[in-house]
């Protein structure tokens, strides 16, 4: 029957996807709804148009994020390859080697990473313009030795050395000719008191997940810009023979 046969075809509709690599700062703070997560509020804008993937991992670096990555977009598979992908790491990497080896990544490794991440994602079919590099943001040191102080630990991270982590960051991007937001020199231009965009010194607060989300939205917005609401809006859908409508490819 092959009514029934191109109804079959027509069911099953591919959302477009947007995947969103990071740590913790995408993990947890990216899309809690109630902190207005940046990752929440991009979802909210992309409803109908395509899926915003967590892949937020919590205290991760570039160093293991390198490793797992071929583990969230394979290659081969051209129709599920992401139309934006968002790279954002460096908090941890830039974490001090003395006080916490473990995160710890140094700068040109950092880089090489971030370069070899990009790489990949070209062979897996996700070219230069769907990307986003995002730097880490500016750490306010005093808010985040009191959280370590109350790990018992000493200070493990300083805002000069997360502004090197950023600077690579802001030069990776440069050479592979992709976007980057450098949330670490935006957060501080004209001198301005950056503590309120954190909520403990290094996580994002309310206010700077608006701060990124607002920053980021215009880099997604041109590379979602041509993708059609998914299946018509309802005053439009056929009232006799619903089916014309709703079994379409979706953008009609």
């Amino acid at each position: 029957n092959m009514g029934c046969a191109r109804r079959q075809a027509a069911a099953v509709l591919l959302w477009p996807r947007v995947l969103l690599f990071g740590d913790s700062i995408t993990r947890y703070r990216g899309f809690s709804f109630q902190q207005g997560g940046w990752g929440a509020s991009l979802a909210d804008k992309l409803v109908r148009k395509c899926d915003v993937l967590n892949r937020g991992f919590s205290g991760y670096n570039t160093r293991w994020a390198k490793i797992i990555l071929p583990r969230l977009i394979s290659k081969g598979n051209s129709l599920d390859s992401p139309v934006a992908v968002t790279i954002f790491f460096g908090a941890n990497d830039s974490a001090l080697k003395d006080e916490n080896p473990k995160q710890h990544v140094p700068l040109a490794e950092y880089a090489e990473n971030l370069s070899s991440m990009v790489r990949y994602l070209r062979s897996a079919g996700v070219p230069g313009p769907r990307l986003v590099l995002i730097a880490p943001p500016p750490l306010c040191e005093a808010a985040w030795e009191r959280e370590c102080r109350l790990q018992g630990s000493k200070l493990n991270r300083l805002n000069s050395v997360v502004g090197e982590y950023a600077g690579a960051c802001v030069q990776v991007a440069r050479d592979c000719g992709i976007d980057v937001l450098d949330l670490w020199t935006l957060m501080q231009e004209d001198t301005q008191d950056f503590s309120a965009y954190l909520s403990d010194g290094l996580h994002l607060s309310p206010k700077g997940n608006e701060f990124l989300f607002s920053h980021l939205w215009p880099l997604i917005e041109k590379k979602v810009s041509s993708l059609p609401l998914l299946l018509p809006y309802w005053r439009d859908v056929a009232e006799a023979k619903p089916e014309l409508s709703l079994l379409g490819d979706g953008d009609h």
